[in-house]
């Protein structure tokens, strides 16, 4: 493992243990992965939880690490398969509430990788929110982690309390 990547990994395991902030949002728990090594895409999953007294909506997402960075949903097409589509509205995080970018629903979806997303080390991140503006991350790599199985009611909820960074 290179200087960079130590350096990388150490950032993040700091961020990851270290709420981030911006306004009332505050961001958790959030990894990327790609679907195998070598791939052009990548996503990022979090939990977004809003403190404020009103509605916020992330509308954009941006990386060094990716051509282009989108925000993406997964829909049942007519014939039952699941799809990916894009998200052009962004994602309401509720007054006091929460919204999980999880595997299988919303997520960071990153196409055109610079390189590829390796276990471990980290990525950048940009998230802009209607009212909380920009909020920078450094995530890190997870390809490895398991599908998250609490729903986005209390299980969800503890879970992301636990993690949860504070962005500026």
């Amino acid at each position: 493992m290179s200087f960079k990547s130590i350096f990388l990994a150490a950032v993040a395991a700091v961020f990851t243990a270290v709420p981030a902030f911006a306004q009332d949002i505050m961001i958790g728990d959030a990894y990327a992965r790609s679907s195998f090594p070598g791939a052009k895409t990548g996503a990022v999953f979090m939990m977004l939880q809003n403190h404020g007294a009103q509605d916020d909506r992330l509308i954009a997402a941006s990386s060094p690490a990716a051509a282009r960075v989108e925000l993406h949903t997964h829909i049942a097409g007519a014939d039952g398969v699941m799809k990916m589509r894009e998200v052009e509205d962004g994602f309401v995080v509720p007054a006091t509430g929460m919204h999980a970018l999880q595997r299988g629903g919303d997520h960071v979806m990153l196409m055109g990788l610079n390189a590829p997303l390796v276990q471990d080390e980290a990525i950048t991140l940009t998230l802009t929110f209607e009212k909380a503006g920009n909020i920078e991350l450094i995530v890190p790599v997870d390809s490895e982690r398991a599908a998250q199985e609490a729903p986005m009611g209390h299980g969800a909820q503890g879970h992301a309390e636990g993690g949860m960074k504070h962005g500026n």
